[in-house]
């Protein structure tokens, strides 16, 4: 499971050896915090778009970011680890920035899939692929699942028992 954690520099040289084998390269990215049955349902569906999924993982920094300082509630190496031991996940690889999109320019996957509340905005990743002829694929999100909704019932749970 630890082998499928890969830096960038060592993930850009085994994905170049995949696509000399034929293998179709698909990518995907997120905090994935509390993984949840949401986040399993997307990662199958994007594997679906073709041989090898990629994970890239935001970092604590990039989490506190766009989260907030109460997140991310799991470490990096953490979340890395749990989402490495999912069957549908090839690679994962852990980032820095808001968006994965200067990963994606030094490994080139086939395809980028993103959440359906993407759909019909623009996103960074669409000016990345177009330069090399890569493509955008949206999948739908599971009503219901959300982190920020577990964390919004733990915190309830745990109001209650205080009182």
């Amino acid at each position: 499971m630890q082998n499928k954690i890969l830096p960038l520099d060592a993930l850009c040289t085994e994905v170049e050896c995949l696509k000399r084998q034929g293998k179709r390269i698909v990518a995907t990215s997120g905090c994935f915090d509390i993984l949840h049955a949401g986040h399993v349902t997307y990662l199958e569906q994007a594997k679906n778009y073709g041989d090898i999924l990629v994970l890239m993982l935001n970092s604590d920094a990039s989490v506190k970011k766009l989260k907030g300082n109460e997140r991310p509630v799991v470490s990096e190496k953490d979340r890395a680890t749990v989402i490495a031991g999912l069957e549908a996940v090839d690679y994962v690889c852990i980032f820095e920035d808001e968006t994965p999109c200067n990963c994606y320019k030094a490994f080139m996957p086939d395809v980028v899939v993103k959440g359906g509340d993407y759909k019909g905005k623009h996103i960074p990743e669409i000016d990345i692929l177009s330069v090399y002829g890569g493509i955008v694929q949206y999948v739908d999100f599971v009503s219901g699942c959300s982190t920020t909704s577990i964390i919004e019932k733990i915190k309830q749970i745990v109001q209650g028992n205080e009182k």
